[in-house]
């Protein structure tokens, strides 16, 4: 295992470090409770957006707190779900007066930790509303989940929600928003290797060198189906057809997020891109906003996942809006 560290005990807590030192006009970080938040945080007259996971994801979640999206974000151990008392932390600091919204990814231990959270946070007079995330139409349950997995369209959800809790929407308001996108998102990912997480120092899985892995998640876990690897075109049609399949989507204005896992370049992402916008346009699906990158990742995996989304005016006018953050900046 090669890997720019200096303890595998010490990875979250070092990486922390450094997204304090490299961002200090964006955000400040709680190094006792492993929490990234805003600058100004907490914004008055404002609903706070909280989210968070197991650290291995970067950008996602730290990388999105700024203005326009989150407002903290809860940093675990590496593949594993913050405690309740780092989400209580997060939650405290970005209450400005008119409550919080919790956006959480379906895995087994995020829904528990942060529904404590909300828990907490309620017995101290903030109110809490939570979304879960269960985009991914791989596999319906999952050996971290009940249900589906929460991947890529995470990513959308945070910046949509933010830019309205920066309009001024309130708490009801943003709920039935989140609702909105996430009964309109689906995501499927591939893999080309697995990934090492630094305290196992192996792989999670192995593949042979013409082998990939179909309908991964985004902890390392293997996916639907092992396969040959092909060309990108027929790459695409592995990730697209199950997305089509599970959510109609001809006839919509659809935002397509390519994604990298963490170890794939651009180069290859736009060519992903590319065969996918092949696809969505024989089937009548006109792509109005796009993103392309490495948004939300497992570590060092090669591969990528692909996300559509059903949008409306008001998403689109959203996605648009003005956001500042380590991982995602445009409009300001």
């Amino acid at each position: 295992m090669k890997k720019l560290i200096n303890d595998v005990n010490d990875v979250v807590k070092d990486s922390l470090l450094g997204v304090e030192a490299a961002h200090p006009d964006l955000v400040r970080v709680d190094h006792d409770n492993k929490v990234v938040y805003r600058l100004d945080a907490p914004v008055a007259d404002k609903v706070g957006i909280v989210s968070g996971g197991g650290s291995g994801h970067e950008p996602l979640h730290g990388g999105f707190v700024g203005y326009g999206m989150l407002d903290a974000a809860c940093a675990g151990e590496i593949f594993t779900s913050p405690v309740p008392d780092q989400v209580y932390a997060a939650t405290k600091l970005v209450d400005g007066g008119r409550g919080v919204l919790h956006i959480v990814k379906n895995y087994t231990g995020d829904v528990m930790n942060f529904d404590m959270a909300a828990e907490m946070a309620g017995a101290d007079g903030i109110r809490v509303e939570s979304v879960v995330v269960d985009d991914d139409v791989a596999v319906q349950d999952s050996l971290y989940t009940a249900g589906r997995r929460g991947v890529g369209l995470t990513v959308l959800l945070e910046k949509i929600v933010g830019a309205a809790a920066e309009e001024g929407k309130d708490l009801d308001y943003i709920v039935a928003l989140a609702k909105r996108v996430i009964a309109n998102g689906r995501s499927m990912g591939l893999a080309l290797s697995g990934c090492t997480v630094p305290a196992a120092g192996k792989p999670s899985f192995e593949l042979a060198d013409d082998e990939i892995e179909i309908g991964i998640g985004i902890h390392g876990e293997p996916g639907r189906a092992r396969r040959k690897i092909g060309t990108a075109a027929e790459m695409a049609e592995a990730l697209v057809r199950p997305i089509l399949d599970d959510l109609d989507y001809r006839g919509s204005e659809t935002l397509c997020f390519v994604n990298g896992m963490g170890a794939t370049p651009l180069i290859e992402l736009y060519i992903m891109y590319d065969e996918v916008a092949k696809i969505l346009a024989a089937e009548g699906i006109r792509v109005v906003r796009s993103l392309v990158g490495n948004y939300i990742t497992s570590l060092d995996m090669a591969g990528c996942s692909v996300t559509l989304l059903n949008t409306d005016d008001e998403m689109v006018h959203l996605w648009d809006a003005p956001v500042a953050t380590a991982g995602l900046r445009w409009g300001k």
